[in-house]
């Protein structure tokens, strides 16, 4: 007997293209390495149009996080695609080098600079600790499959990159925003340091929060005004507070000027003030049982009088302001300038008395404050004041759990106060530069959409940014100032100049090693050097000015694109626009894209406390960069998200269903030559062309939501396209005619045509998202190719079915909408026990005029298209008395299934009533004869 498996056309069963990802993926890495991959893409993109994408630097601190893949990989998408769209997309990435994580890194190791260790010494530690990140991150970063010129990528901490920073901070000086200040700036006790606004966060907190009695100074007049005699009494005005610490920096009361303040005698023994719409609460809170009101007075009379402070051997007044609310409290509340916004404005309005620090940098009293406080930290003093008040008489409530929100480290997530320090601020209201940012904003397109209201509002409600820190390891402020008036040098900029040369040459280092008579001769003894560092954020928000005209030579053309989580719009993009709105007048980036941060399956956010962390390390480990890959564009990234061993099983599948499509195109197209076998159009087979017309529609789609970085969207056409067009339907119609007709024929051919520029169109879909994989699929499509599908664009040998096809797309979908009804009945006959398989099958469609005609279309080869052995149309008969079954959704079919007559074609595997009529080729069907010794079959349509 003739072995007939020699004569299929069967795919290769030793395919090469198996999924290990965690394995294949570093030789490919080594491959693009070696092959110089990322130069290939800029010397085959040179001439396009640019697209620029600038870097946020990462702080380098340790192996790279969840965040920080999610990062990258959405810029490595962007650019790969925007390849695709033809445009030239450099990656340039970058690394923020300064500030206080390194510092404090480098403490744990060697101790503090000046105490452990000298600070010049301590500086060059810093250094080489942040070469050593930069590499295990770059290691990391590279393994994601992310191309990028990482050879040049930039640092903060480039001796050029350092000089270019201190002179965009010489630019924004001579603009006039930059001046010094004594203001209270929130600051960390562990950071030893100021915090800009954008380095706080807040978050539930427990205080104790407390009544307090001031009690008058005068209260003869605080009787008049109530207009009662009290002459003889105490009168006490009631504060509330949640930071008793505050209290022995008290430097007034402020009410507000139109509310109303009643006098009230509680407990039949006691005078006080509280504000009338609070009486009620008040009195719950401090539970008093009886309580008369004797006299009322809006806020503004109460302007000056003088109280005791409770324990303090002094006396403060009452000042008046409009940030007094009723939300809580008493509706007076107590005044303390060096650890509050608005207490520090009402203690300029009114000129008070300037008081020091009452803290030390740590957060300990300082000596002499009072007794019982000498010594002890501010976040351990509650009780005793507490305390202090309750001897003293002056407490009339305290509650020790009282749930608010507070200021916490971004870093450290310790609890902040305000502290009044002497800084370097640059004005966000001068010359209204705060309308300039707002006007700014609008010509950027912010992604989400939404984004823009909230940079907005965070624009509008931000106080001046605090430019100085009082670290080691930083850009310094290279200034001089006068030792008497603290006025600058009147050659500021020139010298800044010299000292920018010095740093280009020597590094930051060199500011520190200068001596004020190097470069000042004779005005030695007047000025002294300024010995505060700059905020990082100036570091990582300048290099649109200190990094892009100088280092990448494009200082003609705007960035285009700035992507970082959301927490950059009070970060990076924030410190990014003011920087550019005063050099240049308008924002530095064309557009802003945010995402979200990862969450457990329950929504928290990653912590190793929880116990919850997924390293990406971990992931392409146990899946591939592939699948980290793949989860990242899956996800909707403009909010949290979501990732757990269960989801990345899932898009393990996603990415099985994507891969093996591609696997089975490649395994039936290996011995095809495109350049000499390409069917055309005209003469493919009908639903070969229907398929590279879906690809086509799915092409277009694909491109649509590259374009509006819609990822997830991207994933689900393509997903869909693999599923259902190609996996449910195409796929399988296509290996009858792959395996059964002859090598070389139109049927054969078409359908390999078809497959061709399928799989050309969807190596290039994936690429941007699962590189590895297209990089493999890439060597095994036939045909004349460069090396990297990544140096490519998209596929134009797509088609869509044109006005001649006899099969219409509405031809074609009545035909499936048909197909998935007949499938249903087919798989209830094989539950039945009818037949073992679709082909064991014989179909009868009863069909109403309108669908029979399109059915019949087909003619004899319907049921190649169903799958069965053999299927026929008949006109509708509503009295037909078959068991039939009647879909819902396709009115006017009936179908009827039963068992093939004939005898199963041991090739083809069809029933067929001629098997066995040649004497030469025993068990298998004409077709088959004709397909191995004859002419072959004609298709026109499967």
């Amino acid at each position: 007997m003739m072995n007939y498996k020699n004569t299929l056309n069967l795919p290769y069963t030793s395919f090469p293209m198996r999924a290990n990802l965690a394995i294949c993926e570093p030789d490919i890495l080594t491959r693009w390495y070696k092959n110089n991959l990322y130069e290939a893409i800029r010397l085959k993109k040179n001439k396009k149009k640019l697209f620029l994408l600038h870097d946020g630097p990462p702080y380098v601190n340790g192996n790279i996080h969840l965040g920080h893949a999610v990062n990258k990989v959405l810029k490595d998408i962007i650019l790969k695609y925007k390849g695709f769209m033809g445009y030239n997309a450099p990656y340039i990435p970058g690394w923020d080098c300064h500030g206080l994580p390194i510092e404090l890194q480098v403490e744990r190791l060697i101790g503090q600079p000046g105490i452990n260790i000298d600070p010049n010494e301590f500086r060059n530690i810093c250094r080489n600790y942040v070469l050593d990140q930069i590499e295990i991150q770059k290691k990391d970063f590279m393994r994601l499959g992310v191309l990028g010129d990482w050879d040049r990528s930039y640092l903060t901490m480039d001796f050029k990159t350092e000089a270019n920073i201190i002179r965009t901070l010489s630019k924004v000086i001579s603009c006039g925003y930059f001046y010094k200040g004594i203001k209270p700036i929130h600051w960390c006790f562990q950071c030893r340091s100021v915090l800009a606004e954008s380095e706080v966060e807040y978050n539930n907190y427990l205080s104790s929060a407390i009544d307090v009695t001031f009690s008058a100074v005068d209260s003869v007049r605080v009787s008049e005004i109530f207009n009662i005699n009290l002459y003889k009494h105490t009168i006490e005005l009631v504060i509330w507070t949640t930071t008793p610490w505050t209290l022995p920096a008290n430097q007034a009361i402020s009410v507000h000027p139109d509310y109303s303040y009643q006098l009230i005698l509680i407990n039949d023994n006691r005078y006080i003030i509280i504000a009338a719409n609070l009486v009620d609460i008040v009195m719950e809170r401090i539970q008093c049982l009886s309580w008369k009101i004797l006299g009322e007075t809006l806020g503004n009379s109460l302007e000056s009088l003088k109280f005791h402070h409770p324990f303090m051997s002094f006396d403060v007044p009452i000042v008046l302001s409009y940030h007094v609310t009723l939300d809580a409290g008493t509706g007076a509340v107590h005044i303390a300038p060096n650890h509050g916004i608005d207490d520090y404005i009402i203690a300029q309005k009114y000129n008070l008395k300037k008081i020091d620090n009452i803290i030390n940098d740590t957060g300990y009293y300082i000596s002499d404050i009072h007794p019982m406080l000498n010594g002890v930290h501010i976040f351990q003093s509650n009780n005793i004041i507490i305390n202090l008040l309750n001897q003293l008489g002056a407490l009339l409530h305290v509650n020790y759990d009282y749930k608010h929100s507070y200021p916490y480290c971004w870093r450290h997530e310790v609890p902040v106060i305000f502290k009044t320090t002497s800084q370097w601020f640059l004005s966000i209201d001068k010359y209204n530069l705060r309308d300039q940012l707002l006007h700014v904003i609008h010509k950027v397109r912010w992604i989400p959409e939404r984004s823009k209201s909230s940079i907005e509002t965070m624009i509008i409600n931000r106080p001046d940014w605090c430019l100085s820190r009082q670290r080691v390891w930083g850009v310094p402020i290279p200034l001089f100032i006068h030792k008497q008036t603290n006025i600058l040098h009147p050659r500021t900029f020139e010298l800044m100049e010299i000292v920018a040369q010095r740093v280009e040459q020597y590094g930051i280092q060199a500011w520190w090693d200068l001596k004020v008579e190097d470069i000042l001769e004779k005005e030695v003894d007047q000025y002294e050097k300024v010995l505060d560092t700059l905020d990082v954020w100036f570091d990582s928000g300048s290099t649109c000015d200190s990094v892009i005209p100088e280092r990448f030579k494009y200082h003609k053309h705007l960035p285009d694109l700035y992507l970082e989580g959301s927490d950059q719009y009070r970060g990076w993009f924030m410190s990014s626009l003011i920087i550019s709105t005063i050099i240049k007048g308008k924002a530095p980036y064309r557009e802003v894209l945010s995402h979200g941060f990862t969450v457990d399956a329950q929504g928290r956010k990653m912590s190793k406390s929880l116990g919850n962390v997924i390293s990406p390390q971990e992931i392409i480990k146990n899946f591939g960069a592939d699948i980290l890959r793949l989860w990242i564009a899956s996800s909707d990234y403009s909010k949290d998200m979501t990732i757990s061993d269960d989801i990345l099983k899932h898009t393990a599948d996603i990415y099985r269903r994507i891969r093996n499509t591609a696997r089975f195109c490649l395994a039936n197209i290996s011995d095809f030559n495109p350049e000499k076998e390409c069917v055309h159009p005209e003469n493919m087979i009908a639903i070969d062309c229907w398929a590279v017309n879906c690809a086509l529609s799915v092409q277009l789609g694909v491109i649509s939501d590259y374009k509006k970085y819609n990822f997830h969207n991207v994933i689900r056409r393509v997903m869909q396209f693999c599923s259902v067009e190609m996996g449910s339907f195409y796929l399988d119609i296509i290996k009858d005619r792959q395996y059964t007709t002859k090598k070389n024929s139109t049927a054969r051919r078409s359908c390999q045509t078809a497959l061709y520029h399928i799989i050309e169109s969807m190596v290039r879909w994936i690429a941007p998202i699962l590189s590895f994989t297209a990089d493999e699929i890439w060597k095994y499509i036939p045909g004349n190719r460069s090396e990297y599908v990544f140096t490519e664009e998209w596929y134009d040998g797509l088609f869509s079915i044109n006005s001649t096809q006899v099969m219409s797309n509405n031809h074609w979908n009545t035909f499936l909408n048909v197909r998935n009804e007949v499938n249903k009945t087919v798989e209830q006959a094989r539950l039945n026990g009818i037949i073992r398989g679709s082909l064991d099958a014989s179909v009868v469609l009863y069909a109403i005029p309108e669908l029979a005609s399109k059915l019949r279309i087909l003619d004899n080869e319907l049921s190649f298209g169903l799958i069965t052995s053999s299927a026929i149309v008949l006109d509708y008969d509503d009295k037909f008395n078959r068991t039939t079954y009647k879909p819902e959704g396709i009115p006017g079919l009936q179908i009827f299934l039963e068992k093939a007559k004939g005898k199963k074609c041991l090739r083809c595997w069809h029933y067929r009533l001629d098997v066995d009529q040649n004497k030469h080729y025993s068990n298998i069907c004409a077709r088959c004869v004709s397909n191995i010794a004859g002419p072959g079959e004609n298709r026109r349509f499967f």
